[in-house]
């Protein structure tokens, strides 16, 4: 199924906001940093699907991956940000 740019951007912001629910502890960004992590999160997970085979070339990730995706950028950015006497995870 085709989404458009306003369709890309809402389930980014979903799976955004679900992925820093189920990340513990508190993650400092604001609602346009949740929907890029999101759709960077979906991205990712689109990405690393199609290198090792479970999608196909231009096949958007699934709803799960693309949540793994996310809170795996969450991660990388919250090391980043939190990486001298930050609260980390």
């Amino acid at each position: 199924m085709e989404r458009g740019i306003i369709g890309t951007l809402i389930v980014g912001l979903l799976v955004g906001a679900i992925a820093r629910f189920v990340l513990p502890g508190e993650q400092k960004m604001g609602w346009i940093m949740t929907c890029v992590l999101g759709v960077a999160g979906s991205f990712l997970a689109g990405f690393v699907g199609q290198a090792i085979g479970w999608y196909q070339v231009g096949q958007g990730a699934g709803w799960i991956a693309s949540i793994v995706g996310a809170v795996v950028l969450l991660v990388v950015v919250g090391k980043f940000k939190g990486g001298s006497g930050g609260t980390g995870t």
